[in-house]
C-alpha cells in the first residue's frame, strides 16, 4: 500500500489542513469508498449510465483521477494535478435532469460512505461544482414574454 499524499500548505483547500495533530476528515480508504459507492450507483442509473459508459474508456483509471480530485478537495493533497474538472466535462452533452440525477447518487454516496463531517463537506463541495458546471454547461434560460422585473411598475398619480 502506497504512502497517502501528505496535505500541502499552498493548496486552495489549506482550510481543510488543520495541521499535523488534528484528525483528518475522512481517510483515503473512505474516499475511495465514496468513488465505487458513486459509480455504482450511478451507472445503475437509467440516464447516467449510459452516458458514462459512453464518456469513459477506462474505469479504474477515472476512478483513480476522481479519488485523487477529492482527496485534493476534503484532505488538502496534492494528488490531483489535471486542472479545473470542468475543463474534462465542458464537452458533455447534459441537462437539468442529469445534475439533478448527478447530485442524488453523489449525496446517497457521501452519506453511505463517510463521516458526518466529511459527508458534509463532500457535498458542500459538490453543491459549488454542480452551481458552477450548470453555469457553463446549460443554455440560459429564455426570456420570458414581457417584462422580467421581480418588481412590478408602480405608477403613481400626484394628487
Amino acid at each position: 500500500m502506497t504512502e497517502p499524499a501528505l496535505p500541502r500548505r499552498d493548496s486552495p483547500c489549506t482550510n481543510l489542513d488543520p495541521g499535523p495533530a488534528a484528525p483528518q476528515v475522512a481517510s483515503e480508504e473512505q474516499i475511495a469508498a465514496l468513488v465505487d459507492r458513486f459509480y455504482a450507483l450511478s451507472l445503475a442509473d437509467d440516464l447516467l449510465g449510459p452516458m458514462f459508459r459512453a464518456t469513459i474508456a477506462d474505469f479504474p483509471a477515472h476512478y483513480r483521477i476522481v479519488q485523487d480530485f477529492w482527496s485534493h478537495a476534503l484532505l488538502g493533497t496534492d494528488r490531483y494535478q489535471r486542472g479545473t474538472p470542468y475543463s474534462h466535462h465542458g464537452h458533455l452533452k447534459v441537462e437539468e435532469v442529469h445534475f439533478d440525477r448527478w447530485t442524488a447518487a453523489f449525496t446517497a454516496a457521501a452519506h453511505e460512505t463517510l463521516p458526518p463531517a466529511a459527508a458534509m463537506l463532500a457535498l458542500q463541495r459538490a453543491a459549488h461544482m454542480t452551481m458552477s458546471f450548470k453555469a457553463g454547461m446549460l443554455p440560459l434560460p429564455s426570456p420570458a414574454s414581457g417584462p422580467t422585473s421581480r418588481f412590478p411598475r408602480q405608477d403613481h398619480k400626484a394628487e
